[in-house]
């Protein structure tokens, strides 16, 4: 109702207009003197006024000017009106002369003027209220400078975006940042184009800039990290749009724009699945996720749910977390079929009720202990749930027929320092030992440092800065390899669509991360100046951490799948009798609760070498010596150096 109203108060308005442009257009004719018009020309105007006002109307009608929302006009809409105004004199021209009706011919041509820019003000008037109240808001109140990162597509709608947004009415775009240097001095919505990536920290001083947002959705990962590494010295808060994978319907607008992620920073292009293949894998499938309601495992539910699974089975020991990945895939997908079970994989009862009920196809095996520091303390728990927990779910995946099985591995099961890691790498050779028995296919991905999971450094770097300080880091030389939760799934779940058995499949990380510049970015984003603002202590390596994490063991070999960021490790070959003999000896010792295990372990895996602290420090100050007066630990990764 109530854009009838508009619509018709609209249409009386222009009524007025016509009528007051016909008539001011024969009195400007002649110098706005009512006594120098000729009688003549009167009669004839209102003789020919209601055809003037029915055809003029009805071309503004076929333009469109009755249904536009013109609080957000822009040029094409004022184009519409000159070409309506201009029609609109031609039949007024052209209709007076066929009824014998003329007026002076520079009569038309000012009416045309006067009818352009009267319909415009009307039409705008609402458009430039708006700008005007903001305007006069912006006088009365601090407001946000903002410099806008790129100058192209997506930039010009941000800008536009902020202009006629009321939720910006105290922001305004005072200049923009482009790397080409044809842009440089031009202007993109009024603003104007002030310098490169360089210029960054002078344009922020100089145009006192509070805010900037990052708007190249299509830039590569390496340019972006670095602009947005200058950008995070300037203390501006920093926001940005996805990247183009993100933005899959194209649009641009505020609602995209989020704050800056530490993920952001680490200079690596993210993953692309083959969603097809994936689909084709997973539809109408029976899989079962063990450790479902965990990091890894509660993303891998997640992505599988929209892959239209037959029946999705998540396995879990900690209720809390089976609950809640319940109810999010309840709400999100309401036609899964979707079975949540609380159990251990220790519990071989239980595990062997599971496949015999249900008949996994798939088994993605995420239920694993995985705190370096606390397994530390509590070896022959990690090895009773990591290795044996995974030995029972992959003897029920081979006894009951499972497609495949895909062991969640860690790049510490490379010559592993800990026993977290060294029980993942048996876990691997279980893999591998079974692969070679069964009609199941066995399969490992291996993985770095997860950004944003349960007990990652992220998240406690985020709570010590929230808190104040201080910001804890082990040693200033450690180093990490980082990838994404959903980078991560996503390499799993290709991982089992590419699987053939045996393999241990491996995601190119890009280089390691320094922890340290990790903690001093993180600090950096949050507005604050490390050492300063937020101190950052050095509490030493914890029993069992390496300095830096390695993907390959030397033994193995690496060839390269049809994703070119994922590869394939080639197993390490064992003798598989002895090797069970040796779990077998393993899990008898572990009915001594007193029992240290680790000399158990170092059988099984040779190259787990646990060093105390003091034999680490040792190490790297040797390494020290024999570079220079002030290395730095340059680790390379295998699988760049491959390419």
């Amino acid at each position: 109702m109530k854009k009838y109203i508009q619509t018709a108060l609209m249409l009386f308005c222009d009524i007025i207009i016509i009528a007051f442009s016909s008539y001011a257009a024969l009195l400007l004719r002649f110098d706005l003197s009512i006594e120098r018009v000729n009688p003549h020309y009167t009669e004839r105007l209102v003789s020919y006024l209601p055809y003037s006002i029915i055809v003029t109307l009805l071309v503004f009608l076929a333009f469109g000017l009755y249904n536009s929302i013109w609080e957000f006009a822009s040029m094409s809409e004022a184009i519409r009106i000159l070409i309506a105004c201009f029609l609109s004199a031609i039949s007024f021209f052209t209709g007076s002369m066929l009824l014998d009706m003329g007026l002076p011919r520079s009569c038309y041509i000012i009416y045309m003027l006067l009818l352009i820019c009267l319909t415009a003000l009307l039409r705008f008037s609402n458009k430039t209220y708006h700008h005007i109240l903001k305007f006069v808001r912006k006088l009365g109140r601090c407001h946000t400078n903002i410099m806008i990162i790129g100058a192209g597509r997506a930039g010009d709608l941000l800008i536009r975006d902020i202009s006629s947004s009321a939720k910006f009415n105290n922001s305004r775009v005072v200049c923009v940042i482009d790397d080409d240097p044809e842009k440089i001095g031009s202007r993109i919505c009024g603003v104007k184009v002030v310098g490169t990536r360089k210029d960054i920290p002078d344009a922020v001083k100089k145009y006192k800039v509070n805010q900037i947002i990052y708007s190249i959705p299509s830039a590569l990962s390496a340019d972006r990290t670095d602009i947005l590494n200058i950008c995070k010295e300037t203390k501006c808060e920093l926001k940005m749009l996805p990247s183009i994978y993100e933005l899959v319907n194209g649009e641009v607008d505020l609602s995209k724009v989020r704050p800056v992620e530490i993920e952001d920073l680490l200079g690596r292009r993210p993953i692309k699945i083959d969603t097809e293949r994936i689909l084709g894998y997973v539809e109408g499938k029976t899989i079962l996720v063990t450790g479902g309601g965990g990091s890894i495992g509660s993303e891998l539910c997640r992505q599988i749910a929209g892959h239209k699974p037959g029946r999705l089975i998540i396995l879990d020991i900690y209720e809390n977390s089976a609950y809640d990945i319940q109810n999010e895939l309840k709400r999100k997908h309401p036609d899964l079929n979707l079975t949540v079970l609380i159990g251990s994989v220790r519990d071989e009862k239980r595990i062997n009720s599971i496949f015999e009920k249900y008949r996994p196809d798939i088994v993605y095996h995420a239920a694993a202990h995985k705190h370096v520091p606390l397994m530390e303390e509590s070896p022959n728990e990690a090895i009773k749930n990591n290795v044996f927990g995974t030995l029972i779910t992959v003897k029920a995946a081979d006894k009951y027929g499972a497609k495949r099985f895909v062991l969640i591995s860690t790049d510490k099961a490379v010559n592993p320092t800990n026993v977290m890691g060294a029980t993942k790498r048996i876990c691997e050779m279980i893999i591998q030992c079974y692969n070679r028995r069964s009609k199941t296919e066995f399969v490992a991905v291996r993985f770095g440092n997860v950004l944003g999971s349960n007990g990652s450094v992220v998240p406690l770097f985020k709570e010590q800065i929230k808190e104040g300080g201080p910001v804890t880091v082990m040693h200033p030389d450690i180093i990490r390899y980082f990838m994404t939760i959903p980078e991560a799934v996503s390499l799993v779940i290709e991982a089992g669509a590419l699987a053939k058995g045996g393999e241990i499949f491996i995601l190119d990380m890009g280089q390691p991360v320094k922890i340290l510049d990790l903690a001093e970015m993180m600090i950096k984003l949050s507005g604050f100046k490390p050492y300063e603002d937020i101190d950052i202590q050095f509490t030493g390596l914890r029993p069992g951490e390496k300095l830096y994490e390695e993907l390959l063991m030397a033994e193995e070999e690496m060839t390269q799948t049809e994703n070119d960021l994922i590869y394939i490790g080639k197993p390490i070959e064992f003798d598989d009798d002895e090797f069970l003999a040796k779990l077998e000896k393993l899990r008898l010792a572990l009915r001594n609760e007193n029992c240290d295990a680790r000399a158990l372990i170092s059988e099984i895996v040779p190259t787990y070498q646990y060093k105390t602290q003091e034999e680490q420090e040792l190490e790297m100050q040797q390494k020290r010596n024999a570079s220079s007066d002030k290395p730095q630990i340059t680790v390379i990764n295998p699988i760049m150096t491959k390419k």
